[in-house]
């Protein structure tokens, strides 16, 4: 909470008026990197993630939710109703300071309240804003909102997650959710760029919809140049075999065969060197179509071995594979210690707090955690008073007409 604020980003001052998970982690990805990062919350509840739980720190009977410390740590937060003229007053001084703007509201709230592109290009032609939307603002469902859940569903993402002959099955965490605060945050690093050069903030947009299209990638392009439709493999590939999960005698391994002269190594190292000859199993393209043989023979011939010594006889052998481990087994992992990606951050109500590392590193500008998740509201004396010039009495006023 004392590294030093030289990251990659610094001096770069971010207002972020999102909620829920897109936003906030495109945000607080920046402030990873060394943005000043001022989370803007609605007076009294605050993001809507605040009371997602249990979890709570320090405890189950109440505090801060842990869907919320994970997500908006390196922000200072305060309160503001920006509905009201008052807010709406403060907060045009707030983008004027600011060089990146990042909102998901629904589509035309900021108009409504006067922060046009024109309004800010005669403003604040620095500023860079980010709208991260449902589905755009075009479009036969442009204008609604989106939810990871429905985009999973309607992207196709659904459609070929789960066992080949089970239901359609989602992510296990709001996986379009996280692409699109990624995908955010990289089309504001490109604006940033771009301002370099021609001295102008721009808008730029996202949508979950369009991050969930992406996400396809391979079936999508499998798709598109046969024509059929994608279907579920279970934990396998649709173009590579073997690529999939295997039970052992004490759990399950995940193995990634990538080409034939890895697959012929695989068969030696559970001896049957055999298989690398057989025509049905000799190259990739006749694995896929005999998939259901040669996994067979695979699950047979590991069903007595013990997940660690043979991921151990695999890796030696080059072959790419690990043990499927729950959550906490992957975050207790020594390899997740030995790359510092559980830390521990003292919040000013929870006390000591474990939050994800950054999957990120940086030679010279290396990136930190300089502050705890804010509680709601924590820094309006110190963004309003000290930042904006407002009066302790002006501040107590805003407070009292629940502006803050």
């Amino acid at each position: 909470m004392t590294e030093p604020e030289n990251g990659a980003l610094a001096g770069t001052k971010v207002l972020d008026l999102t909620r829920i998970l897109a936003g906030p982690l495109c945000a607080q990805t920046l402030g990873d990197m060394g943005a000043e990062v001022i989370k803007v919350e609605p007076p009294g509840t605050g993001d809507d993630t605040r009371s997602w739980g249990p979890p709570f720190a320090p405890n189950e009977a109440g505090g801060e939710s842990a869907y919320f410390l994970g997500i908006n740590r390196n922000k200072r937060s305060i309160t503001l109703n920006m509905a009201a003229k008052a807010g709406q007053e403060i907060l045009a001084r707030l983008i004027k300071q600011c060089d990146v703007l990042v909102e998901n509201f629904k589509a035309g709230t900021l108009e409504k309240w006067g922060f046009t592109n024109d309004w800010l290009q005669e403003n604040a032609p620095r500023v860079i804003r980010c709208s991260i939307t449902g589905y755009g603002t075009d479009g036969p469902k442009g204008g609604l909102p989106g939810y990871d859940f429905i985009l999973q569903a309607e992207s196709g993402l659904m459609s070929i997650t789960g066992e080949t002959d089970g239901d359609p099955m989602k992510y296990g965490v709001a996986i379009v959710d996280i692409t699109t605060g990624l995908l955010a945050c990289n089309a504001i690093l490109a604006a940033l760029n771009a301002r370099h050069r021609t001295g102008r903030g721009q808008h730029v947009e996202v949508s979950l919809y369009e991050s969930g299209l992406f996400m396809l990638a391979n079936v999508a392009s499998n798709h598109l140049v046969s024509g059929k439709d994608a279907r579920r493999f279970g934990n396998g590939h649709p173009n590579i075999v073997p690529y999939t999960a295997y039970p052992v005698k004490d759990g399950m391994i995940a193995v990634a065969v990538g080409n034939d002269a890895q697959f012929a190594k695989f068969a030696a190292a559970l001896k049957h060197a055999e298989w690398a000859t057989d025509p049905r199993f000799h190259r990739n393209q006749d694995r896929v179509v005999n998939r259901e043989a040669i996994d067979g023979l695979i699950i047979e011939a590991l069903k007595t071995e013990d997940a660690e010594s043979l991921t151990a006889k695999l890796t030696e052998a080059g072959i790419p594979c690990g043990r499927i481990n729950s959550v906490a087994q992957a975050l207790a992992a020594p390899h997740t210690q030995a790359r510092n990606m559980v830390r521990t951050v003292k919040h000013p109500t929870a006390g000591e707090v474990k939050v994800l590392g950054m999957p990120f590193r940086f030679s010279d500008t290396p990136p930190t955690i300089r502050r705890a998740p804010p509680t709601l509201g924590q820094h309006n004396e110190q963004v309003l008073g000290d930042e904006l010039g407002l009066s302790a009495e002006r501040i107590a006023e805003l407070r009292a007409q629940k502006i803050i």
